[in-house]
């Protein structure tokens, strides 16, 4: 019995040797040089907790790590596969299938990673979504903007083109992909004629979307064996589509349990679940728009950990770790702060409030960053520049300049840190 992790992280932040310790036959890993880089951490010295340690240079070669996966695999027996990356979703999902693996595969992959698929399963099921279509030609696209209107939101139709970022420096996916709003004709013509060259036949990656105005909460748990036993609501306090836009502090924030949206959230998502019929065992990430009208429409949902520093935030409201609680479920190891706080719901219950304040990158030369804040309700902060480092434009809604994670005993008191470590980021970070 041994579990293999495909990683393309950061290793500090992912302890799977020490979470994974009570597993009978240890942990495998294939883990990334240029994340371990990006997250500013040296290179390990030798296997630490791990069965085997696995350095790739990138897993942007994908045939070096199937390879790899494929050979590890079969040299320790391997009995689960593991990964947390959207990127790595279908690779073990195949490995699995191709072992004879538990957990979810292909087939049960796809309704979370084809998003038209998604929405067709959404719909069927009465719950709402943005209206969309398959974007296949450019006249096509006309024709849906000529019924609904602008702006319009493009994405790609499978998962991995939505350029999940993995921190700062996360990928991004080309920008006739997706996603990208464009709000003008002027706009929409110059992305028709990118996306669409005249030699070119129709596409069939990529979806259009009508733009649904409101709020953009999202939903972030963990299901075992069948049940979510962690969630909890967030609300972006901005727009995300605008990260490239202005300089100021950008804050997302958890919604506090006497909120009347939060009981609604948790139950659509619930109902999403059951709609996709997700494996037993994963953790998940939902956007869901909140319509001035009162409406909870579905933006999407993914099989995996949220990206950026939300799980930072879901482990400060819970006092675990959420990508931890999902890989103890996954090789069926037991979940002790389940066990031991769990309310007759079969859910964890919030100890505290949390959320994030960020700063984006923009293009120039940094000059000043402020002085790192030692309050203990401070659960994460990181500046990812130095003094005399030229920088670019924000890449994607995860290329983030600076961000911290803070906690509260209520979300009031939260947001009050989190504007005033915002307003300490705007004046503190000084870029020419």
């Amino acid at each position: 019995m041994t579990v293999l992790v495909l990683h393309r992280f950061p290793l500090d932040p992912f302890p799977y040797d020490r979470w994974l310790s009570d597993f009978d036959g240890g942990v495998v890993m294939i883990a990334a040089r240029d994340a371990i880089a990006a997250g500013g951490e040296q290179l390990p010295a030798g296997l630490g907790g791990y069965r085997h340690l696995e350095l790739v240079d990138t897993f942007d070669d994908a045939e070096l790590v199937d390879r790899l996966a494929r050979d590890l695999a079969y040299e320790y027996q391997v009995t689960h596969v593991i990964a947390h990356h959207e990127a790595d979703l279908h690779r073990a999902a195949a490995l699995r299938e191709k072992f004879g693996l538990p957990g979810q595969l292909p087939s049960g992959l796809l309704p979370f990673r084809d998003k038209a698929l998604m929405k067709r399963k959404l719909a069927a099921a009465g719950i709402e979504v943005a209206p969309h279509a398959q974007a296949g030609t450019a006249a096509e696209v006309r024709a849906f903007g000529a019924e609904h209107g602008l702006p319009l939101l493009f994405k790609a139709i499978d998962g991995a083109g939505t350029g999940t970022g993995t921190g700062p420096g996360g990928g991004v996916a080309p920008a006739s992909a997706g996603p990208r709003t464009v709000r003008t004709g002027e706009e929409l013509e110059r992305y028709l004629a990118e996306a669409f060259p005249p030699a070119a036949g129709p596409r069939e990656d990529l979806l259009v979307e009508a733009f649904v105005r409101g709020r953009t909460c999202h939903v972030d748990g963990v299901v075992a064996g069948g049940r979510t036993v962690m969630a909890w609501p967030s609300r972006y306090e901005y727009d995300p589509a605008s990260f490239r836009s202005g300089g100021g502090a950008l804050v997302d924030l958890t919604l506090a349990p006497s909120d009347p949206l939060t009981p609604r959230l948790l139950t659509l998502v619930e109902e999403v679940l059951a709609a996709l019929e997700g494996p037993a065992d994963h953790a998940f990430h939902a956007k869901v728009f909140h319509t001035a009208d009162d409406r909870l429409v579905v933006c999407e949902i993914t099989a995996r950990p949220a990206g950026g520093r939300v799980r930072d935030v879901l482990s400060a409201v819970f006092g675990v770790h959420p990508v931890e609680l999902a890989a103890r479920a996954q090789v069926g190891l037991r979940l002790p702060a389940v066990e031991a706080r769990a309310q007759s719901g079969g859910r964890l219950e919030p100890v505290r409030m949390a959320g994030q304040v960020l700063m984006m990158k923009r293009t120039g030369t940094v000059r000043a960053i402020p002085t790192t804040p030692e309050e203990p309700w401070v659960e994460f902060y990181g500046v990812f520049a130095e003094p005399g480092e030229a920088i670019g434009e924000a890449e994607n809604a995860c290329d983030f300049l600076a961000v911290a994670v803070l906690s509260a005993p209520t979300r009031a008191e939260c947001e009050k840190r989190l504007r005033a470590l915002g307003a300490d980021f705007e004046t503190g970070i000084v870029i020419g």
